[in-house]
């Protein structure tokens, strides 16, 4: 009898219930008796002993739903070793709701911080087995994280959208997507969207140089200019300050994102007309596009592969086209950011992208 555990933690995205499916669906393949405990709102419910037993019915149906049947929540892993309001030690309270239910795995599906707190329990001697997921797609150890593919699609159709309303009226579109660290989403949906501008937080922008690529696309006779701007885009101004300095100047920031002060930049530079668009947390909603239904079910079923073979303390990953395993300690803690130097970087400058720099 295998007993595993199974929680999503951190932010949602799409894919996270085809990952848990292909998990189940794997054990349920072969001919030892499993057990699937499911915590709910992420490492809360493993923290405070909220959890169900799940059947075979709960991962009926769910490859094209959206979400988490689990439930998740943010607990930032720089809190987990302060104690609660209560006095309650997490770490150690997750360890005895681990032992009590006598698991012989956990299987954590997240991202960045996700991963830091699944390598915590491992080092606390726990058998963890974990799942790429983000929207960002910034885990270190993998090409690929489930839930991009869909959040790529939709800010691509974001994009695609707003190129009909800016050419009739001859404006400068700001789509802003997410991504505070990297620029993974924002980079593919700016070159599948056709944007003519992309920022993205590693590479800083000088506002005259993006003022320079409007005028430039005006006097080739464009009448419109679409700008794809991640949420953590930072100005070469901005990002010569310390962090320290960087938070005082946040705490009184008159925007509500960095795309609403490059719209105000540009229009008092340029006197042009622009008008800033949020898809927000769309892109982390809805059902999961083909790629990523089968991408999670491959992720799933290696993890399932893994349990059955006693094998723990890694992350399945991808790496050139292939499914591998990661050793976690190898991922926790670290950000795959896109490099200024990159191929994808330099294609898009080949044909005609600016970056602002």
């Amino acid at each position: 009898m295998k007993r595993i555990g199974m929680l999503t933690s951190g932010g949602d995205c799409q894919a996270l219930n085809a990952a848990m499916r292909g998990v189940v669906k794997c054990l349920s393949c072969s001919e030892e008796a499993v057990e699937i405990y499911g915590f709910l709102d992420g490492y809360k419910g493993l923290i405070y002993g909220n959890f169900r037993m799940l059947t075979g019915n709960d991962f009926a149906g769910i490859l094209t739903k959206g979400g988490t049947i689990l439930g998740s929540s943010r607990t930032p892993f720089k809190l987990m070793r302060e104690p609660d309001e209560n006095g309650l030690d997490k770490v150690e309270a997750m360890k005895q709701n681990y032992y009590k239910l006598q698991l012989d795995c956990l299987v954590i599906l997240g991202g960045n911080g996700t991963h830091k707190t699944a390598n915590l329990l491992r080092e606390e001697g726990l058998n963890v087995i974990t799942l790429p997921k983000t929207i960002d797609n910034d885990l270190w150890g993998t090409d690929m994280t489930f839930g991009f593919q869909s959040a790529v699609d939709i800010a691509t159709d974001c994009i695609d959208c707003i190129h009909t309303t800016a050419s009739s009226h001859g404006r400068i579109f700001i789509v802003e997507v997410m991504g505070h660290k990297v620029g993974w989403l924002t980079l593919n949906a700016g070159m599948a969207g056709g944007a003519d501008i992309i920022l993205i937080p590693e590479i800083p922008y000088d506002i005259n140089k993006i003022i320079d690529a409007i005028n430039a696309r005006e006097a080739r006779g464009s009448r419109f200019t679409i700008m794809a701007v991640a949420e953590g885009a930072i100005s070469k101004e901005d990002a010569k300050l310390s962090k320290k300095e960087y938070k005082e100047k946040l705490k009184n920031y008159p925007y509500p994102s960095v795309s609403y002060e490059i719209a105000d930049e540009i229009q008092k530079r340029s006197g042009k007309e622009v008008r800033v668009t949020v898809p927000g947390h769309t892109q982390r909603g809805g059902s999961p596009c083909p790629y990523d239904r089968v991408f999670a079910t491959r992720l799933g079923a290696e993890a399932g592969k893994l349990i059955l073979q006693g094998e723990y303390g890694f992350m399945v990953g991808y790496k050139n086209r292939e499914i591998v395993r990661v050793p976690l300690e190898e991922v926790a803690g670290k950000l795959k950011m896109v490099s200024p130097d990159a191929s994808i970087v330099q294609e898009a400058k080949m044909v005609g992208i600016s970056f602002g720099d």
